[in-house]
């Protein structure tokens, strides 16, 4: 039992066989999947999977990569998709200065006005922080003791995972923790207290090392959370257990009924 606390089931990689791919996932045991858009269309359709399917629940949000097309209407859209019903966080945003795909400046101004929004709604804020560690540890500061979330895919070192979980921040680990040449990820999720840690598949992208070069799919973070376990010296079943705990709490999920 665990969740997939960051997928993109609304991406045209699962156009072909989501329905199988969702059963795939409950079949592998997990109890829920957060499919998080990055754009408005995918927002809307992320949302529309998620009413289709009692596991699923959606996060909206524009990704850096495409926050060069904001506009007024934007933020207008985007507000009244965040206050639909299985909407449970305002992601993914963020900043990406690995492609630059959009401007830097439009970059971490669209960030701060995404992170207000969420403040607005009292959404959580699921976090892209690629090659940017310094911008986006820069922007929460801002907001410390009023903003809460998760950094997805986290990337950074011990002392950026400190200091994001003292801003009470989650930070949640993908398919990466599990490859070859992945020792200082490792190191860090060593030292990420159990009860703030949330696993992911980040797919279709990052598959594990068993499905490396393959689309990744939900199902396949029962692998990540059994390399996290191993990491951290606890039994999967425990790892799974607390992972699904957490992310239940960020995102205000219902209780597992017995």
């Amino acid at each position: 039992m665990t969740i997939d606390s960051h997928a993109h089931l609304e991406m045209d990689a699962f156009d072909g066989d989501r329905e199988e791919v969702i059963a795939r996932a409950e079949a592998a045991g997990l109890t829920a999947i957060i499919t998080v858009g990055t754009t408005i269309p995918d927002c809307a359709k992320a949302l529309e999977i998620a009413r289709l399917h009692p596991m699923v629940y959606a996060a909206v949000g524009i990704h850096p990569h495409e926050v060069k097309g904001i506009d007024d209407r934007t933020y207008d859209t985007l507000r009244e998709l965040a206050q639909q019903a299985k909407v449970v966080a305002l992601g993914e945003i963020g900043i990406d200065f690995f492609y630059d795909h959009s401007p830097r400046e439009v970059q971490l101004r669209c960030f701060e006005e995404q992170i207000e929004l969420a403040l607005e709604l009292d959404l959580p804020v699921i976090i892209h922080d690629r090659e940017a560690h310094g911008e986006t540890l820069g922007i929460m500061r801002q907001y410390r003791g009023r903003l809460r979330g998760v950094l997805h895919c986290f990337s950074g070192d011990a002392a950026m995972a400190r200091e994001c979980l003292e801003m009470g921040f989650y930070l949640s680990v993908a398919g990466p923790v599990t490859y070859r040449k992945a020792d200082q990820l490792r190191e860090v999720v060593r030292e990420i207290p159990i009860d703030r840690l949330l696993v992911e598949t980040d797919c279709p992208y990052l598959a594990p090392q068993p499905f490396r070069g393959k689309r990744n799919e939900p199902a396949y973070v029962v692998e990540t959370a059994r390399r996290v376990a191993e990491v951290k010296g606890v039994e999967p079943r425990d790892l799974e257990r607390r992972t699904e705990e957490n992310a239940r709490r960020l995102f205000g999920l219902p209780p597992i009924l017995p």
